[in-house]
């Protein structure tokens, strides 16, 4: 099995700055793209920023400028840092990476248990 183990959530004021991360482990045979999600209280799950494996990002409009995703290959791990946080950045977080479990397994999207994060005075 795989298991994705996010941290670093946590309150922030206005203007501040947080750093998740999200660690893979288990059976991984290889990860593809990578990426981090977000859900508020009466939202829909939306994408922030999407990794490729070999360090392409992408982001979604309202956090470009604000958010840097990076990734260590080595480690497994992904990466989201987040400066200027805003109040509409509130939102559950969740990290998912496309993982392949051996080379007979197609890729299967796995997902972190969520962290939350808080902006507010």
């Amino acid at each position: 099995q795989v298991q994705l183990v996010e941290s670093g959530g946590g309150l922030v004021q206005p203007g501040g700055s947080l750093r998740l991360s999200c660690a893979a482990s288990g059976s991984i045979f290889s990860i593809s793209a990578m990426g981090w999600y977000r859900q508020a209280p009466g939202n829909q799950r939306e994408l922030v920023a999407t990794i490729t494996s070999g360090g392409s990002p992408n982001y979604a409009d309202s956090v470009k400028g604000r958010f840097t995703i990076s990734r260590d290959n080595a480690k497994n791990t992904v990466y989201l840092q987040m400066n200027s946080l805003k109040p509409e950045d509130t939102a559950v977080y969740y990290c998912k990476s496309m993982v392949r479990v051996s080379y007979l397994h197609s890729e299967y999207p796995y997902w972190g248990q969520g962290t939350q994060v808080t902006v507010s005075s």
